[in-house]
């Protein structure tokens, strides 16, 4: 007998650090809904990593279990195609009523998303517009003048309401209230899927101050600066700080733009409990295997630098939240996990709750024998992927977007799009104790994550990490070779005449 389909709620978070969060040590991090959740009934995992560092690639590889190598989903531009595996589709093939309700940058537009969706939730009411307009050109007055250290800064500050309103109605808000209105009047006959891609913490850096005045700004982790880095770190990071043009910011302007990214924080995570509070009413919370995780981090300060790039892999852009409750019926031994897992274990460990056998190949892994308390061994290394090749024009991610000097992107734009170095393909692996970068155009990295937890100083020339760097090498050499194609699993016709 097949045993009761657990609901699967995805709430998926944009942009949002690993380190964020208070139940991992974080003393200025305002996260109580989560923290409670953890401690109750499911696992959070410390060490969980995407597997490309900008929006698009890393949601390919989560919905697919496919690394971004497998079939080019590196880009910004280059989504899932109607022929390849996407997990949305796949519940709901197989039975699941599948509501979606936020962003998309997983699958090109112009395909509808009848194949991936029962429902792509469009709110009746119509939203303010993000981060106060911050997007859409409604509210640049805190942009300052073009050549301002404030112009590319994506620094906002306080997001203002109404004395009447609640809450600062916007998409995201929209998507979480609609996602409880579903649970209270949900179809009976299907087990559900809520998808929830919101936008926060995604900058621009703004918030209201309800949220804002959460965070004890003294308790904030030290901020990793300019001044501790060597010299041969990535030149797309030196690049991005000479175009953000915010080397003249204080340590107490840092300090105001890391307080309202934390108050973003916090603001989700009481959307995330007002969701999990809905379930409770209605009586299925127990009944749900809940995944909360984000696409990638964000700089916020680290390095000088703010929002992400596409080819830098330090452990603010790489390393994630990834929680998972399941369904009662399933054992869990709630904590936090030091395993090291990746995105892509997403898709294995949903099918492994809603009993799917996939008739495809991925990568992924199921987290459940984690999950349970069984062990606590999963992987040896983790795996983050970007950038690209000279001549690769296709994949230099210019866009209207980033493309003129005015538009809040282009700093990053300029980047990618360059022929210089900056834009260069780069794999990351990243064990326990160490991390090796290859880059093709400049020097590859190696960080000694013991001694230096911040990636500050690049061990790549230290003699006495030679054996590591050897051994590194050969097992990011096996990681490719494992994965560096997927074989249909239906065999083609091979008659003989």
């Amino acid at each position: 007998m097949k045993k009761k389909r657990p609901h699967i709620i995805l709430f998926n978070p944009d942009q949002w650090r690993g380190d964020v969060m208070g139940h991992m040590g974080n003393p200025a991090a305002v996260t109580p809904n989560l923290d409670q959740m953890v401690s109750e009934d499911a696992v959070s995992f410390r060490n969980a990593f995407c597997q490309n560092p900008v929006c698009t690639p890393s949601r390919c590889s989560f919905m697919s279990g496919w690394y971004p190598h497998v079939r080019g989903h590196r880009t910004m531009y280059h989504m899932m195609s109607p022929e390849e595996p996407v997990l949305l589709k796949q519940l709901k093939d197989d039975g699941y009523f599948v509501w979606w309700g936020g962003k998309n940058d997983l699958i090109p537009s112009e395909n509808g998303f009848e194949d991936y969706c029962d429902v792509k939730y469009a709110p009746e009411q119509k939203p303010k517009p993000m981060f106060g307009g911050a997007f859409s050109g409604e509210g640049d007055n805190w942009r300052g003048q073009p050549g301002s250290d404030t112009y590319y800064s994506f620094f906002v500050g306080e997001l203002k309401k109404r004395s009447d309103e609640d809450y600062y109605y916007d998409s995201d808000w929209a998507n979480i209230l609609g996602a409880i209105e579903l649970i209270k009047n949900r179809p009976t006959d299907k087990p559900l899927c809520i998808y929830l891609p919101i936008l926060y913490p995604h900058p621009p850096y703004a918030v209201e101050k309800e949220w804002y005045n959460l965070i004890d700004k003294s308790r904030l982790p030290e901020r990793i600066s300019v001044d501790k880095l060597s010299n041969n770190k990535a030149s797309m990071l030196s690049g991005l700080r000479e175009h953000y043009n915010m080397q003249s910011w204080t340590e107490e302007r840092w300090t105001e733009l890391r307080t309202t990214y934390y108050g973003m924080c916090s603001r989700v995570d009481f959307q995330f409990g007002l969701l999990m509070e809905a379930l409770k009413k209605v009586g299925i919370y127990d009944d749900a295997a809940v995944f909360f995780f984000s696409d990638h981090g964000d700089f916020a300060g680290d390095y000088g630098l703010v929002e992400k790039t596409q080819n830098s892999f330090e452990d603010c852009l790489t390393k994630v939240p990834f929680i998972v409750k399941p369904p009662a019926n399933e054992s869990v031994n709630p904590r936090v996990c030091d395993a090291l897992v990746e995105l892509v274990d997403l898709t294995a460990t949903v099918q492994h709750y809603a009993g799917i056998t996939p008739d495809y190949t991925h990568f992924g892994k199921s987290l459940d024998p984690i999950i349970s308390g069984e062990t606590d061994d999963h992987r040896d290394a983790v795996f983050c992927e970007g950038g690209r090749l000279k001549g690769e024009f296709h994949c230099n991610e210019s866009a209207p977007a980033n493309e003129d000097p005015s538009m809040l992107y282009w700093p990053r734009g300029e980047m990618q799009r360059s022929e210089g170095p900056e834009h260069t393909k780069a794999t990351m692996i990243r064990t326990e104790k160490f991390k090796y970068v290859r880059r093709f155009y400049e020097s590859d990295e190696l960080y000694d994550l013991e001694q230096d937890p911040g990636e500050t100083t690049n061990k790549i020339d230290d003699p006495s990490l030679s054996n590591v760097l050897l051994e590194l090498k050969e097992r990011m050499l096996s990681f490719y070779q494992e994965t560096c194609d997927v074989v249909p699993h239906v065999r083609s016709s091979r008659e003989i005449k």
